[in-house]
């Protein structure tokens, strides 16, 4: 990875009906309006898992248990100026019910039936490791 990459954890949430949580990127964020699995920016030194059990609480207010998250894919992505490692994870358990802490909109979708489009446009290749139909 590049060092001045940001590297960016994503955690795919799936309900008992395959059904994945996404999060819309709200206004004047880069890509505003666009969904996104959530996570976020890792902090300087922070492990992956931590990361992740960090970004999900603040966004989501769930807790997760790190040894029920595992690795789906990484994605290298360049933005212009912006390169960023997004690195996701499926997550086997969480206690909570996710709720908008910061004031996003919230949907669950079956990935199939998640229009690539919807996405922002690194997050397409975590829908694309989900529903191997859209390579």
């Amino acid at each position: 990875m590049n060092t001045l990459a940001m590297h960016v954890v994503a955690g795919v949430l799936t309900d008992p009906a395959g059904r994945v949580l996404l999060a819309q990127r709200p206004p004047g964020k880069h890509l505003a309006g666009l969904w996104e699995f959530p996570g976020g920016k890792l902090e300087k030194g922070e492990a992956p898992a931590d990361g992740l059990v960090r970004e999900l609480r603040e966004e989501l207010d769930v807790a997760i248990e790190p040894a029920s998250a595992t690795r789906l894919v990484q994605v290298p992505w360049n933005y212009g100026e912006r390169a960023l490692l997004l690195d996701a994870w499926r997550i086997g358990a969480w206690q909570g019910m996710p709720r908008p802490m910061e004031g996003q909109a919230l949907q669950w979708r079956l990935p199939a039936e998640v229009p690539p489009a919807l996405l922002a446009p690194a997050d397409r290749e975590i829908l694309r490791a989900l529903v191997p139909a859209f390579r």
